[in-house]
């Protein structure tokens, strides 16, 4: 089993985790099924599929129905020996249960602990899993609901209880009296089962409801019909219980999921300026002494190393910053900023840009599959494409390394210590060498050696008068007038 950043306990968890995935989500009003919309750097299911792998499962079984093919795909992409149930009618929870214990019982997984939650839960943490397999299989139940309580249960299946405090049945709303509708613990629909009781008991589940479904939440009452124990566990932290129907929901849900993800970054050591605009995704990592100004946001495999600064007003993606770089109002996707290097202001950082420590990228400055030496420096409004910039170099103001012919790209390569002036175009494949200059204003389309200096331009003609001549009456005329009077210069007219 794989899945980014997933952390797995030493002991051997429970025999399954059943992700229910099945359903199509037509209030996201999107091609996309809803398990697969995004937040906070993941899918909602690949969140579901990361806190399942928190308890060691020994099978992870996906069951699929509304778009199997996008749902099944990104489910192996995130876990490759996931197993795969199709449920070709949605019939209800029941019996999307039912064909997972078919999977399982083909892979011969047929005891054990089965834990069995939603594909739309992206706030599920795995230590709550491991708090509900624990307490169910401390207390050998063969049902163990998570449960939580809640000022409004509207939407929710509400849990009933006996006067000892035992669960007799889980009603759903639909189904619910007023007294019953009234109760405030709410069915997470997040379960621990005993694998034997409930493969037995799903043959069992009847249709008879408002919606002419086979609701999972009957084991209950067949659990209680057959005198076995049926128990609660309550979760404090009632999010992670909470599920998206729509893109609303999926907004609300993902503002949670930042704010948390966020709270545990300064509680190691980050400095968030302004939570309230700053974004970073549950799959990037800070060193402790980042700061993060505000109108940040990182995603993806993103990395910061320590006393590093990013932002403000700074998006990057899969970037690795080192320890104390800067990045100021800079765009950078899979780029690395080396240590002590800065970015920005207004820099854009492509794929394979990669900055060694010290380097500089400076104020509209575009960077795409190049290297910069320690201590080399773009300052200003330049282009550098394929490009290997050595160590101690400066390139000029508005310079541009012209890689693409048309046909193919090529590269440029500028040895160490070099000065190169403004406004140069280096028209790849071409190669300046280690200390040489290059004058401003020059096309270098031939290798430069080392130390030596390169211009293109022809000598300057300066055209005396030629304001006066061609410009007669303008305001410009009039300016060189005075300045030729004040002057006493021969080019005033007259």
């Amino acid at each position: 089993m794989s899945l980014d950043n997933a952390s797995t306990p030493a002991h051997e968890g429970p025999t399954a985790v059943v992700v229910l995935a099945a359903g199509s989500g037509t209030r996201m009003k999107s091609r996309r099924m809803k398990v697969l919309h995004e937040l906070c750097g993941r899918s909602m299911v690949g969140h579901v599929l990361h806190a399942a792998l928190a308890v060691a499962p020994r099978h992870v079984v996906a069951v699929v129905g509304h778009g199997r093919e996008q749902v099944g795909r990104h489910v192996l992409e995130q876990v490759p020996d996931a197993l795969l149930a199709v449920q070709e009618q949605q019939d209800g929870t029941g019996d999307a249960v039912r064909v997972a214990l078919d999977a399982l019982r083909e892979a011969g997984a047929t005891s054990g602990t089965v834990v069995v939650m939603s594909g739309d839960t992206p706030l599920m943490q795995g230590e709550t899993l491991r708090g509900l397999v624990r307490d169910h299989e401390a207390a050998g139940r063969a049902v163990t609901l998570l449960t939580g309580l809640v000022p409004d249960p509207f939407g929710y299946g509400r849990v009933l209880r006996d006067a000892d405090g035992s669960v007799t049945a889980i009603v759903e709303e639909k189904d619910a009296t007023p007294e019953q509708a009234a109760v405030r613990e709410i069915n997470s629909g997040i379960y621990a089962f005993d694998g034997a009781f409930l493969a037995g008991a799903v043959g069992r589940i009847g249709n008879d409801n408002a919606k002419g479904e086979y609701y999972l939440t009957d084991v209950v009452a067949i659990a209680r019909a057959d005198g076995a124990t049926v128990g609660a566990h309550v979760v404090d932290d009632v999010a992670q219980t909470e599920g998206a129907n729509d893109r609303a929901q999926l907004a609300g849900l993902a503002a949670q999921l930042n704010r948390r993800t966020l709270e545990r970054w300064m509680r190691d050591g980050v400095t968030v300026v302004d939570p309230a605009s700053t974004w970073v995704d549950v799959t990037v990592t800070l060193a402790p002494d980042v700061t993060l100004l505000p109108g940040v946001q990182l995603h993806g495999a993103t990395t910061v190393e320590e006393d590093a600064v990013v932002g403000p007003d700074t998006t990057l993606r899969d970037v690795r910053v080192g320890r104390g770089a800067s990045v100021v109002r800079a765009h950078g996707e899979r780029a690395v900023v080396g240590e002590e290097a800065t970015v920005g202001p207004f820099s854009y950082l492509r794929p394979g840009a990669e900055l060694a420590a010290g380097a500089k990228v400076g104020a509209f400055v575009e960077v795409k599959n190049s290297t910069l030496g320690p201590g080399a420096k773009v300052p200003h409004l330049s282009y550098v494409g394929d490009a290997s910039i050595g160590e101690g170099t400066n390139i000029g103001a508005g310079t541009i390394f012209a890689n693409y012919d048309g046909v193919a790209k090529h590269r440029t390569t500028v040895g160490s210590h070099a000065r190169t002036g403004s406004n140069n175009t280096f028209v790849a494949p071409v190669t300046i060498g280690d200390g040489a200059v290059t004058g401003g204003g020059s096309v270098i389309r031939e290798d430069v050696p080392p130390g030596a200096l390169a211009v293109s331009a022809g000598p300057q003609r300066t055209m005396e008068g030629w304001v006066f001549r061609r410009r007669a009456g303008t305001a410009a005329a009039e300016a060189a007038s005075r300045a030729a009077g004040q002057e006493g210069s021969i080019t005033s007219p007259g």
